[in-house]
């Protein structure tokens, strides 16, 4: 119905030259069945197979050949050298997966041509001992990739080394990722938000010329708390069931012929019996700041807005829990790109199975992770008894 067969050849060509090999379908298609029904690493498949090989017509690769597979989609590493440090540092940018990415979640409908769309990105790093990761400032080896989403939708990505700032060249990877996200979409990119990793001159430059308006946690508040501290005009207001202080100030100096609102957001520092702490100057304050180029929300408008930006970040714990990112299964960076990206299609195409089916399935709901799929259709029925009553329910795969 959906033609992803069709669509993954005219992106990524075919598979084989004789036409017996497996098609990307098939591959995709075994590492699909795998997760949805409850597997966590790619060897997993092999339990599965042997079930689907009980219908006419069904054979699934196993989990070597669904590996090769996606080594086979692998694209060379781009390497930036740092001009300050001297350093290389490769990023994988799988421009033809993240087209194949974008191209299947139109074909889905999950984001609508011609819509005003909200544009979160973050990093996260993937702990993980492979061949070429890199030992980061988290106190472990691993990569470090940028992801993007809409709402639950993860429209793009790209991989770093664990140990790249992530300010390093992150412009570039936003230029390819909103580029590509508002021509293979067809939607414009209304409000754009990140954390405090996104708050340089180059990024923010790049941001502001490709959406409407931005929302970036600002850095370095701690050295502005002497002005901070001047300010008079103060409102209260209540942002996530508690009291704080807001006020914006104008910021000239971060981008030449440039003028940015600053909101500013202070909280009393508080001891662990709930006290306010002071100091010789007064109440102890913590200061939040977020810079926006939209000077017509009020303050509780923009860091309520910006604070709904944990919602994406709840992307990155159903990858690693539901889809694989916790057992990465190659030894090398632009591999395990590969396998990324296919289970970034895969949890959008699960998003688009449970909002076709939840109503129907009543233990099935769109607000849940993966693994509300698993009791609700991966279960076998119970084996008949002499009494003919089913002894036990046995899973179909686990």
């Amino acid at each position: 119905k959906l033609g992803f067969e069709k669509l993954t050849e005219s992106v990524l060509g075919k598979r084989g030259s004789s036409g017996k090999a497996f098609s990307h379908r098939s591959i995709f298609g075994s590492l699909f069945f795998s997760y949805l029904c409850g597997g966590d690493c790619l060897e997993n498949i092999n339990a599965l197979t042997g079930q689907f090989r009980q219908r006419p017509d069904t054979l699934l690769p196993g989990a070597d050949t669904v590996g090769r597979g996606l080594k086979e989609l692998t694209e060379e590493n781009i390497v930036y050298k740092s001009e300050t440090s001297d350093k290389s540092y490769s990023f994988n940018t799988a421009q033809k997966l993240n087209t194949l990415l974008l191209r299947m979640i139109r074909r889905m409908g999950l984001i609508k041509v011609g819509s005003h769309v909200d544009l979160d990105f973050d990093h996260q790093f993937i702990p993980a001992h492979k061949f070429d990761a890199k030992y980061s400032y988290k106190q472990d080896f691993g990569y470090f990739p940028g992801w993007a989403s809409i709402g639950g939708i993860i429209v793009g990505g790209e991989n770093r080394d664990g140990n790249t700032n992530v300010r390093f060249h992150q412009e570039d990877t936003l230029r390819r990722v909103m580029d590509r996200v508002t021509s293979e979409l067809g939607v414009v990119i209304e409000r754009f938000r990140a954390d405090c990793g996104s708050f340089s001159k180059e990024i923010i430059q790049t941001v502001e010329s490709r959406c409407n308006t931005f929302y970036i946690r600002a850095t370095n508040c701690g050295s502005r708390h002497d002005d901070f501290r001047q300010l008079k005009e103060w409102k209260s207001v209540e942002v996530g069931y508690e009291r704080c202080d807001v006020t914006s100030i104008s910021m000239d100096n971060l981008i030449e012929g440039k003028s940015y609102r600053l909101v500013v957001q202070r909280s009393p520092l508080k001891d662990k019996h709930g006290r306010e702490q002071t100091d010789m100057f007064g109440v102890i304050y913590t200061y939040r700041c977020i810079l926006t180029n939209n000077w017509t929300s009020t303050e509780k408008d923009i860091i309520t807005f910006y604070n709904e930006r944990g919602a994406s970040e709840k992307n990155f714990d159903i990858q690693n829990n539901d889809f694989g990112w916790s057992h990465l299964p190659f030894s090398f960076m632009a591999e395990n790109m590969v396998f990324m990206m296919v289970t970034a299609m895969l949890k959008n195409f699960y998003l688009y199975l449970v909002r076709h089916i939840s109503d129907k399935v009543k233990p099935l709901k769109k607000d849940k992770q993966a693994e509300s799929l698993y009791p609700a259709f991966c279960q076998r029925t119970g084996k008949m008894g002499a009494n003919r009553k089913a002894e036990h329910s046995e899973p179909m795969y686990k």
